[in-house]
């Protein structure tokens, strides 16, 4: 038995319900996935997304601007992995693309869990705006657009990662939103990466325009919510190795929760011990005196006593690297002062290398951590967990 997608778009189109979607019977199931190659364990019923054109299609549905209801929208609201349709060798830039849509599972979720945990009221009695919760569907709904680009970027020769588990920081209203404003922040400097990661010009402009749809969020986020200036500076911060900023996110992902399947995410991933400021920072602003912390307890960075080692700051399109003496850890902490020269505006990327200004990935040895400059009280007082 083949579907038609057509049919399956008209049907679905026709009862205008994309935020759930209608299920293949058992028997259907079976008969499906074994001549499609998915395995028996799922449905099958993910496989109708590896067709491009099947569902709203992004840039011309408004599912991806004005759907207003809670559930999930598509694609969100189905999760299994896209398994390939055709033989042959992997698109050029489709690692690139299953590292920016396992990602993306991860940044629409958080909206989705924010929307149902959290009401109108809960933001209003918070002291945030009336339309809050509205602004954050909106954004929720962008970001499922970003699933489906994502999705149809990948190649059909490739698997298109499925949904996981995820744990995020949100006990109130304020704890979650001063996260997602550090979620939007980061994915911009990641996104910087991954466009010099990618090959293809296709591949460059798609991440350029997805970068400003991101950059939209957090002018929300900064005018609306925080009442801060939605100026930067003249540039996002760049940041070379996209990679080790998607790695510091794996502790989001509930272990074993992801479809087996899945690539590994990201890939490569070097496994780096994860940096933060020590929770009794005061101020992440230039100028200040920070100690390092390194918070998983079961990696930790080991120090050879006859090599230098530099903390690195990456802000706009430069950086700076300032030494750092390690001979005293881990019996104390490593003490650093943040660059004066840099202005107080948009994020800075800090990690540990062991050449001046971490030319290549391979000089990193812990890191990075993603700093909020702006708004500066908010970015402390996340790294002391207020």
């Amino acid at each position: 038995m083949k579907f038609s997608y057509q049919a399956i778009l008209l049907s679905a189109l026709s009862h205008g319900r994309w935020f759930g979607l209608p299920r293949f019977t058992d028997a259907t199931a079976a008969e499906d996935t074994t001549s499609l190659g998915v395995p028996r364990h799922y449905s099958g019923e993910a496989q109708r997304l590896a067709d491009p054109n099947y569902g709203p299609i992004p840039g011309e549905s408004d599912l991806y601007s004005s759907y207003w209801g809670d559930d999930r929208p598509f694609p969100g609201n189905v999760t299994d992995p896209i398994f390939p349709t055709e033989d042959g060798p992997p698109g050029e830039d489709d690692v690139v693309w299953q590292n920016l849509l396992a990602a993306e599972w991860i940044i629409f979720e958080f909206y989705q869990q924010g929307i149902e945990r959290f009401s109108d009221e809960d933001f209003v009695k918070a002291g945030m705006p009336k339309d809050t919760r509205q602004r954050l569907k909106e954004i929720r709904n962008n970001e499922a657009g970003h699933l489906r680009i994502f999705q149809n970027a990948i190649s059909p020769t490739s698997l298109k990662p499925g949904r996981c588990q995820y744990n995020f920081p949100i006990a109130d209203p304020l704890s979650y939103l001063a996260f997602m404003t550090v979620l939007e922040i980061s994915s911009m400097a990641f996104l910087t990466g991954l466009v010099q990661d990618a090959k293809l010009d296709w591949s460059h402009g798609a991440i350029a325009a997805v970068s400003q749809t991101e950059a939209r969020h957090e002018v929300w986020a900064l005018t609306q919510l925080w009442k801060e200036s939605p100026f930067g500076g003249p540039t996002e911060t760049t940041f070379p190795y996209a990679n080790q900023i998607l790695y510091s996110t794996h502790n989001l992902v509930v272990p074993g929760s992801c479809p087996p399947e899945n690539p590994e995410y990201p890939y490569p991933r070097q496994l780096l011990p994860a940096l933060s400021a020590a929770p009794d920072t005061k101020s992440l602003t230039p100028g200040s005196t920070i100690k390092l912390a390194f918070t998983d307890k079961d990696n930790q960075p080991e120090f050879d006593p006859d090599e230098k080692y530099y903390a690195v700051f990456f802000h706009g399109m430069r950086n700076i690297s300032v030494p750092l003496d390690t001979s005293k850890f881990p019996e104390q902490p490593i003490s650093v002062t943040i660059p004066k020269a840099f202005e107080g505006r948009g994020v800075m990327v800090a990690l540990v290398a062991n050449e001046p200004g971490a030319p290549t990935k391979q000089s990193v040895v812990a890191g990075p951590s993603v700093i909020l400059e702006q708004p500066a009280a908010l970015g402390a007082a996340l790294v002391r967990g207020q």
